[in-house]
């Protein structure tokens, strides 16, 4: 039942022409599947708009070829063709009384049109953000009329497909209407530069063109980055982005703010731990607008929701990361189950999947981005096939996933965990510096499988061969994890490191045990190249260790370029005096100093060292799956027992690898073995019949 403080979340909005039926926002943003899988899309769109989230929007949806995302795969509106696959997430949007909102997006200098080939276009002649030797060319006078033009024609499609909410984009600085806005990237002397006013002269043309041609039903949102966190050297909330808002202030319908570039507006919580971090930024827009205000900040806490509201800082809560980790967050809000929210933990695991092409994934829910293509659903499961027992061993992410989701398809659980605490790999990551969030992952799991009648838990539990034979169960799920090697043997070094028992070795897992203990000059040497190594540099450098990191990558955990992190990470290490040594492969220890060769000219360096951390490979724990599934002459050929690896004892990975892990065996538990082979997933196939328009 709804709690009376929260009614003011559930109240509805008006928007222009339209209104929403609460005040729940799902912000646009990107899913890896756009244009090329609508159908997935469209899938992941509606179990939004049925978890309870009022409005559901697109992620950018390019207007033109010359604003080609590629290899990035972004939605589009190049024309009247791409009208049947956006109304595919207008109509299931519309299914569920939500108001479908898109997007519109020229990405200026951010888009090096590898696919269309069209030369980018910019407000002055400038290098593409993208590592490319290419360059966009400076848009003439005919060049901003024609983009006006396509934007028009983009609205007026969106509008064909059923969208009742249509965006200008000026943020992130990813789009031309915000390039035209920053003096960085506008050195323009003409009616399109030079003060702020001629700056924006762009944006207010799209505006009031974009609510001549479908104002009339269709709300016309502005998305801005009234900061780019530069200080002077940017535009900043209460100087240059105030007068935008100012200039402006009665053009759109609903102004959507926030700050750039992107990896400021989607901070990970390792440097952003707080919910609502934006609004000292965006608090000031309310008091100039009388339009109503979106914003975000990773919302999970419906007080904080409320009390924004009733503080008249914004109107409508805006979340992206949020929605993705529990699509009915705004439904068990309103069901009073707010303790049953899979709280987003900021690890923009989410991203990556935008970054590496791919579609989107998440940490917390593991169903983000299969609705379609494998028929799953944040909160329904199909129910057992027949009545038997499962035994779950090991209480990790894939451990505590597969045992919950088994539970609610109601078979029966036994959960044992050799260790006295259940949570596994993220007992010791969630103890790290910046990682607490991540401890999200295992409480909402096992405050669920604590309150199952049909789990029984058993902590402290070594399970062998032969206590599996006298519980005499078939059907066993090992979760039992993996170890870090501690020979060297990684990415660059196939053959180990010599010379290891000379000097005191600790893999990442000894870390926290011994952190009290270390002396002298202490080595990370990081050949996983992920985040781990930067994350225990950062952890122990400060306590006020003297840390020395080598890693044969060029910069620090190079993954976390995926998450936005890169620059924070390598920020934070030179900033507390870690001394960074790129480019080095170690190959062999001494007493008090290690060896490291060059990649590129094999030179060695010799490097102090009185402890060396080696982060560089896992290996998969699985003696009790040898024990389990060898031959044995007792072995009773007529019973068929269902052994599965699962999580890091089948591939060490990231957490949201190995919750995925959990919740596909779980899924598939009893369903024939020549099903799951033929229909992995569903896959959308490009259609042949479209002719040329």
């Amino acid at each position: 039942m709804l709690e009376s403080r929260y009614n003011i979340l559930f109240e509805s909005v008006d928007i222009g022409p339209v209104t929403t039926k609460n005040r729940f926002y799902q912000v646009p943003h990107c899913t890896g599947m756009g244009h090329l899988k609508p159908q997935a899309h469209a899938a992941l769109r509606a179990v939004k708009a049925q978890g309870g989230w009022g409005v559901v929007s697109t992620e950018e949806s390019e207007i033109h070829p010359s604003s080609d995302l590629s290899p990035y795969t972004e939605q589009r509106i190049w024309d009247r063709r791409d009208i049947p696959a956006l109304q595919l997430m207008t109509e299931a949007v519309h299914t569920y009384g939500a108001l479908a909102a898109i997007e519109l997006v020229h990405n200026g200098s951010h888009s090096p049109n590898l696919y269309s080939r069209t030369p980018p276009l910019s407000p002055v002649n400038m290098s593409v953000d993208f590592i490319y030797p290419r360059q966009a060319r400076k848009m003439s006078k005919t060049d901003i009329r024609e983009f006006r033009r396509w934007h028009r024609q983009a609205a007026l499609n969106a509008k064909t497909a059923g969208f009742d909410i249509i965006y200008v984009y000026a943020g992130h600085t990813m789009t031309l209407a915000h390039q035209f806005m920053l003096p960085e990237t506008n050195t323009r002397n003409d009616e399109y530069g030079g003060s702020l006013e001629n700056r924006i002269r762009l944006t207010r043309e799209l505006l009031e063109e974009t609510k001549d041609a479908v104002g009339d039903t269709c709300a016309v949102a502005f998305r801005f980055a009234v900061d780019e966190l530069k200080g002077k050297d940017g535009m900043q909330a209460h100087e240059e982005g105030r007068a935008v808002v100012e200039m402006l202030a009665e053009l759109p319908d609903l102004w959507d703010v926030n700050i750039s570039d992107w990896s400021n507006d989607s901070q990970t919580t390792r440097f952003e731990p707080n919910e609502g971090y934006q609004t000292p930024y965006i608090e000031f827009v309310k008091s100039i607008t009388t339009k109503p205000v979106v914003a975000v900040g990773r919302f999970t806490s419906p007080d904080l929701m409320a009390s924004l509201i009733k503080r008249n800082v914004i109107d409508l809560i805006g979340a992206a990361r949020p929605s993705i980790a529990d699509p009915y967050l705004p439904n068990k809000i309103k069901e009073g189950r707010i303790d049953e929210i899979r709280e987003c933990i900021g690890c923009n695991i989410c991203v990556s999947s935008d970054m590496l092409g791919v579609p989107i994934r998440c940490t917390q829910n593991p169903t983000i981005g299969e609705e379609w293509r494998r028929g799953w659903h944040p909160e329904i499961i199909k129910p057992r096939i027949s009545k038997q027992k499962t035994l779950v061993v090991g209480s990790g992410p894939a451990g505590l996933e597969c045992a919950m989701q088994l539970a609610r398809r109601n078979y029966d659980v036994i959960l044992s965990e050799s260790s006295a605490a259940l949570g596994g790999r993220i007992e010791f990551e969630s103890n790290l510096k910046g990682l607490s969030a991540w401890g999200r992952v295992r409480d909402y799991r096992v405050h669920e499988i604590q309150q199952k009648t049909n789990i029984d838990i058993y902590t402290q539990s070594t399970v062998t061969q032969e206590l599996v034979d006298e519980l005499d169960i078939d059907n066993i799920f090992l979760a039992t994890g993996c170890y870090w090697r501690d020979d060297g043997v990684g990415r660059s070094n196939r053959q180990g490191i010599t010379g290891l028992p000379n000097i005191n070795v600790l893999t990442p897992t000894d870390v926290l045990q011994q952190q009290d203990s270390l002396e002298g000059s202490v080595v990370i040497y990081d050949d996983d190249q992920g985040y781990l190594g930067g994350v225990i540099a950062d952890h122990l450098s400060s306590i006020g260790l003297n840390i020395t990191f080598i890693t044969p990558a060029s910069v620090v955990s190079p993954w976390t370029e995926n998450t936005l992190e890169q620059v924070r990470v390598q920020k934070t290490l030179l900033n507390q005096g870690v001394n960074i040594i790129p480019n080095q492969v170690l190959f062999h220890a001494h007493k008090d100093k290690i060896e490291a060769r060059c990649i590129y000219t094999d030179r060695v360096t010799h490097i102090p060292c009185n402890t060396l951390i080696l982060v560089t490979e896992r290996l998969p724990e699985t003696d009790l799956y040898q024990q389990l599934t060898a031959p044995t002459k007792t072995t009773n050929l007529k019973k068929q027992r269902h052994i599965e690896l699962i999580g890091d004892a089948l591939v060490p990975s990231l957490i949201a690898d190995a919750v995925f892990s959990g919740h596909l065996a779980a899924e598939n538990f009893e369903t024939p073995q020549n099903e799951i082979e033929n229909a992995l997933f569903q896959r959308e196939m490009p259609s042949l019949t479209h002719p040329r328009e």
